[in-house]
């Protein structure tokens, strides 16, 4: 993985096959659209984020603002999935950071975009974010995100039952971890 260039005073996190940059308020659009489509239904059945949330993060510009970093996911020239990393007061420890992604079109999934986006997140958090722990939650039967976590180090360390809501009740989720001792022994797979 490479480094990264600046945008609006925020380092451009630069893969190999993606770059990971602030939102911008063109972005706020494309996010919205892409999170009201049908297959953002089955992956999140959650409403959208509030436009001023979006627009929010657009005026963040890639930096820690209430409690959240938000990022879009570039890859062949265009915006493919938006990734976060959330520090809710009161509810994480300081130095403990929830992970979240969304690729937005079927087909960039499996290509490992997802993979790489997540990798560039996480060395930012422990590098320069002063993490101590990385978590992300996934669907128990989400069986690609799953095979993601443990390929990128992140270790399971349980399951929440009846833990996301659905059109039709609740569904359980598994919970998967990286310390800051597993970063520092971790390396990229090739």
């Amino acid at each position: 993985m490479a480094g990264g260039r600046l945008s609006r005073g925020v380092a451009v996190l630069q893969g190999e096959r993606v770059a990971l940059r602030p939102y911008t308020p063109e972005d706020v659009d494309l996010v919205e659209t892409a999170m009201r489509s049908d297959d953002a239904r089955v992956w999140n059945p959650l409403s959208p984020p509030p436009r001023h949330e979006l627009a929010r993060r657009a005026d963040a510009g890639g930096h820690l603002s209430e409690g959240r970093i938000d990022l879009i996911v570039e890859a062949e020239g265009r915006a493919v999935g938006e990734i976060d990393a959330r520090q809710p007061r009161f509810c994480l420890p300081p130095g403990v950071y929830e992970l979240g992604i969304t690729l937005f079109a079927p087909a960039d999934r499996g290509r490992g975009y997802g993979r790489e986006a997540i990798a560039l997140l996480n060395r930012r958090l422990f590098e320069q974010e002063g993490g101590a722990r990385v978590e992300l939650t996934t669907d128990v039967d989400n069986g690609a995100m799953r095979a993601v976590a443990e390929r990128l180090g992140f270790r399971l360390e349980g399951v929440l039952r009846s833990f996301m809501p659905t059109m039709n009740g609740r569904r359980d989720y598994a919970m998967y971890a990286m310390t800051r001792e597993d970063w520092e022994t971790w390396t990229f797979p090739s």
